[in-house]
Formats: C-alpha cells, structure tokens, sequence
C-alpha cells in the first residue's frame, strides 16, 4: 500500500467508572521508529490499543490505513494453540499443505498469496530468535514464557505489517535475545512504535513520545536526548514557576499597600466630612461615591489577584505532573567489614555450571551483577543465596539478614493490602511513617489499601520492594531479580540511586546492561550452562 497512515485526531478515552484516561490526543506515525514511554498507569498499553484498533476511542478518531499488528506485553496462549498459530502463521501454512496436497480451492490461493516460502521463512525468523528447530506443530502450552514471546515476536516481523506496535517486548529477554531484538527492529523498514523503558533500545529510536496527564509530547532523536531536553524543560519550568511565585509575592504586596492607603484615604475622607458638618444629603453622596471608589478598587485588586492566579497555574502546569519517586536503602553499615555469604563446594539443583562445586566469598562491600543466558540458573543461584533452595552437595551460609526479591514477586500476597504487608514486615514502625514510604514510591491510599492482587506489574514490584528494603531488620545482603522488569523509567532511577546508596552486599541478576552500569557494581558473575566466572566489574 502506498503511503499508509496511522493517526489519532483529538482522541479521548474514559474508563468505565467515569475517569478521563487521557483526552484530545493527535499523533501521526510515519516512517519513523518511535518509542512510547510514560509514567506506569498513565495508559500506555491502553494507547498502543486504541491505535492497533482494538478499542475505540470515547470521542475523536483513529485513522488508519494498511495493516497494524500489535504485539502485547503478556502473551496469551489459547487452548490447543500451537507454535505456528502462535506466530500467527497457521492459516498460511494450512492453506500451503492443502495446496500441496492437491487442493483447487480459490480460498487456499487468496490466503497464501505470495508466500510460497512461508515454511522457510518461519524457520528462520524462529532460528533468528534463538529457537532453531522448533515443530510448527508444537503445542505451545509447552514454551516457557520467554519463548512463547520470541515466538510471537518471529510471527511479528513475519506479519509485513505496514505498522507494527510493540508493548514491553524485551521483557524477560536475556542479554543476547535483546540483541537480537535490537539488530531486528533496525533492519524493520515499515512503521513502528515500541513501549520500552529499555534505554539501550529507545536510544536507538529516531524520536520519543512522551504519555502524561498533560497529553502526548514529542521528542526528536533517542532516549539520550529526550532525557537532556526533560532535565532542560523541567528546570526551565522550575525556573518559571519560581519567578511566578516571588513575582505573586510582590504583587500581593502592593495590592496589600494600595488596600491600606485605600483605606486611609476613605477614613480620612469620612472623618473631614463629619467635622465639616455638612447636611445629611450631601453626606449620603459622598459616602455613596467613597463606595462607588472602594467598588472599583476592589474588583481592580481581584482581576489582578486573578491574573496572577494564572500566570501561577500556567508555570505550574508546566512542570512535570507527578511527584518524584524516592526509595530508601536500607542501614546496612554494620554488616560491612563482615563475610556476608560463603559457599563452599555447592553443587546447586538444575544449575549445570555448579555440577563440580561452586565456591564463592561475599563480603559486606560486595556489589556482584549476575549476567547469563536464560536457563543458565542464575535464580537458582539467588534462591540458594536467600536459604529458599538447599544445595546438593556442599553448603551455603549467610552470616548476615538476607532479604530477597524474586522474579515472579512470590513474597507478595495478591490477597492481602500492601499496607498490611509492609506494617507485618515492620511492626514497630508507625503506620503514618510506613504511608509516607509507599506514597514516596507513588502508592497512595487507594492503591495500598485493597488487595495486592489488583495493582499493576509496576505498581506490584513498587510494594514488593517496600515490604523486602523497609522491613524491621535492615538487609546485610540484598538479593534482587530482575528488579527492573516492569518498571517505568523514572522507577528504575529511583531504584539505581537507592541502590547505590546501600552500603551492605549486592546481587542483582539483570539483562539490562543500562541498570547494572549504574549501580558502582565491585564484580560481575557471568553464568553459564558450563561456568561460572567472577570477575572484577
């Protein structure tokens, strides 16, 4: 199709109960690859679905031609799916073995069309995605999560899509798959928008839009630029609204001043014309007037007062909309000059690399990121570190308290509130002191009162973190998964300056390069199927 198009024009969505989502949205995607990035909850996913057509927008319009494909950030797998169905590649593939077999059928032709070599190249998008060799015919109830998505990512360059929309798509991929996914997205010649908080990615994407209360805002170039030029806004604005405020103050000032002479002036006035003893009648005017005068003054004084008012709500709405983010390590100090962690000889289940004997020293200043493919055993590794996995053979001791977040959030209840947690993990702590921490992590009183259960991806690992760095025994050894999955951008800052405040040992298992550069890491501990090197970051 020449010159596809895909547009929104004044597009608003309200939720069910009422709330506006967002409103009056224009956007025009081209050429261009563009990534999406936002505060969690400000409605990327649902964004990336009204313009993928699969919901409509309340008032305003989405305008599209040509094809879209929209790639999830959880995949579904229906009963009976299959890999081919998966990729979305099943009828193509079904109309080619009936063809082959024989068939006539106008229908067959129409849906293959040109794709002759579909068989080919679905082998190697999957081959391109790390899963050479994988049966079409493979039910795909049977792929682990990572899989299941590369496959949904093979059928989505394999779609030729004039637009393609993916939400998070290198969640959960290991360092290597990233690559992948990278050089993939360079090569894609057609229309594309990615929801990402990846910097590594969104660094190579020629513009950024911004999603926020205030509407979509776009940047030229990648992520490196949108991050100088938000840093230069917000410090232009912060700029402004402190000029507005002092500006208000003295005007406030003088309108009090010109009030208090006002008032002089008409006691004054009062006062000469009872002394000059004048007829009632010629009182009565001027009082009349002295009013009029006061009438006048007063409604001058408030359209001031007025036009101040929005000059203050302009510099105000210029600043970024909602609060920063901010997480407190915990006090670790006394864990520091002591061994946190020693494994001697551990032969840990399921982790191949350990099969002789893993022997491993972790001092209080240790900062260790654990790098790896998947599969490798790096949770694993973190499981036996935190006491939840026994070894083999051979032992691992902390010496210090441990604190550990997994991957899947397991230690979070999904029945229970967040506040109930986090008063449990720290009961001497007042609650208005516990409230304070989770609104610093931008969990209010509607979100940390109801069940965990219910709060989003990035809201869940927001609480997860308060109950494992908030707890009433401060962590010697803090042990993280994956900390970042599922975070927003501005999450993932607060949690890099957290985390290079704390002052007890550290490991973190990550694929995001970005994150682990951050974090003043003293070692890196790269597993494998068949080693495990340790050496210094």
């Amino acid at each position: 199709m020449t010159n596809p198009f895909l547009t929104l024009d004044r597009a608003s969505l309200s939720l069910p109960d009422g709330r506006i989502l967002f409103s009056d949205l224009d956007l025009q995607l081209d050429g261009r690859p563009t990534g999406l990035v936002g505060r969690n909850g400000v409605g990327k996913s649902v964004l990336a679905r009204l313009l993928a057509g699969e919901i409509a927008p309340t008032s305003g319009k989405r305008n599209a031609s040509g094809r879209v494909h929209y790639l999830p950030q959880q995949i579904h797998v229906p009963d009976g799916a299959t890999v081919a169905s998966l990729a979305g590649v099943d009828a193509w593939l079904g109309a080619l073995a009936r063809i082959e077999a024989g068939s006539t059928a106008v229908h067959d032709f129409d849906t293959l069309g040109e794709r002759w070599d579909i068989r080919q190249r679905l082998a190697q998008a999957l081959e391109a995605q790390g899963l050479p060799d994988l049966d079409p015919d493979r039910a795909a109830a049977t792929l682990s999560g990572g899989e299941a998505m590369r496959v949904a990512l093979a059928g989505a360059f394999l779609s030729d899509a004039d637009f393609l929309i993916l939400d998070e798509p290198s969640n959960h991929l290991d360092a290597p798959q990233r690559q992948r996914l990278h050089a993939q997205l360079a090569q894609w010649q057609n229309g594309l928008l990615v929801i990402s908080h990846d910097r590594r990615l969104l660094d190579t994407f020629a513009r950024i839009e911004e999603l926020s209360p205030l509407g979509l805002r776009t940047y030229g170039g990648g992520y490196g630029f949108y991050a100088a030029r938000k840093a230069g806004e917000q410090a232009q604005a912060q700029r402004e609204l402190e000029q507005t405020k002092a500006a208000m103050q003295r005007q406030e000032r003088a309108l009090r001043e010109q009030q208090e002479r006002q008032q002089r002036r008409q006691a004054r006035g009062n006062r000469d014309a009872r002394d000059a003893n004048q007829a009632p009648i010629l009182l009565g005017l001027r009082k009349s007037r002295s009013e009029a005068s006061a009438g006048r003054f007063a409604a001058r004084q408030q359209a001031a007062r007025e036009q101040l008012a929005d000059q203050l709500r302009a510099a105000a709405r210029k600043q970024a909309p909602s609060v920063e983010l901010a997480l407190f390590a915990p006090d670790a100090s006394a864990a520091q000059d002591r061994i946190a962690l020693r494994m001697e000889g551990a032969v840990l289940p399921h982790v191949p690399a350990t099969a002789n004997g893993l022997d491993l020293i972790l001092t209080g200043r240790q900062r260790v990121g654990v790098t790896g493919p998947n599969g490798s055993g790096k949770s694993t590794l973190l499981r036996a570190m935190a006491g939840q996995v026994a070894p083999w053979a051979g032992c691992c001791i902390a010496n210090v308290p441990v604190a550990w977040l997994d991957q899947r959030l397991a230690g979070l209840d999904p029945a229970a509130s967040v506040l109930a947690q986090l008063r449990e993990a720290n009961p001497d702590a007042g609650e208005a002191a516990l409230r304070t921490r989770l609104a610093l992590l931008g969990l209010d009183a509607g979100l940390v009162e109801g069940p965990s259960g219910q709060l989003s991806g990035g809201e869940r690992l927001k609480a997860a973190l308060a109950c494992v760095l908030y707890a009433a025994q401060p962590a010697g050894l803090l042990l993280l998964d994956e900390p970042g999955n599922h975070l927003d951008l501005a999450g993932l800052e607060a949690l890099e300056s957290m985390l290079r405040q704390y002052r007890g040992a550290l490991v973190v298992v990550s694929h995001d390069e970005a994150l682990l550069e951050r974090l003043d890491l003293t070692h890196r501990l790269h597993l494998t199927r068949e080693s495990a090197v340790l050496s210094l970051a």
